[in-house]
């Protein structure tokens, strides 16, 4: 796995971006980088982020979280421009309980731009990516920015903040 792709200033730039958002900062999601344009994000097991106390597994709630945080990156990763997206739908299957103690990873990839919306799957899983705890699919809306100001002030945030080329 590439730790970080930097062909895509757009990707680049909103995936370092969403690991600054308030709830992902306070969960402790964090981003492993991108195997060939499939992000890869992950959250760290801990006890305050229990959902089970007798089995001390995580909670549904941080993998839903992740799920759509890395599909989020993952619509990114195929944008040409900056838009704003926001999750239509999601959905999560859970395979089995995630192991306690361990960090969940989520791999997410945007198979399909259609207009004004995008799909994608995700997956999480811990010690085998070919186990995964969960299966994730997302559809996303897209908008373009409503002018060319607003974009370029928006664009201009991002450099600002991540634009140095690696990951925060």
């Amino acid at each position: 796995m590439s730790t970080f792709i930097n062909d895509n200033s757009v990707f680049s730039l909103l995936y370092q971006h969403y690991t600054q958002v308030p709830h992902c900062v306070a969960i402790g999601i964090r981003a492993e980088g991108a195997d060939c344009g499939k992000p890869v994000m992950s959250v760290p097991w801990r006890s305050e982020l229990v959902g089970n106390a007798e089995s001390q597994t995580i909670h549904g709630g941080i993998i839903t979280s992740l799920v759509d945080v890395v599909s989020a990156c993952a619509v990114a990763a195929k944008l040409t421009d900056f838009e704003v997206i926001a999750t239509l739908d999601m959905r999560i299957d859970y395979m089995h309980p995630a192991t306690s103690g361990d960090r969940v990873y989520a791999k997410a990839e945007c198979y399909r731009l259609a207009g004004q919306v995008a799909f994608v799957r995700a997956h999480c899983y811990q010690h085998d990516e070919n186990d995964p705890i969960a299966l994730g699919t997302a559809a996303f809306m897209r908008t373009p920015f409503a002018d060319a100001a607003e974009k370029q002030q928006f664009e201009s945030y991002l450099k600002q903040h991540y634009g140095k080329g690696e990951l925060a």
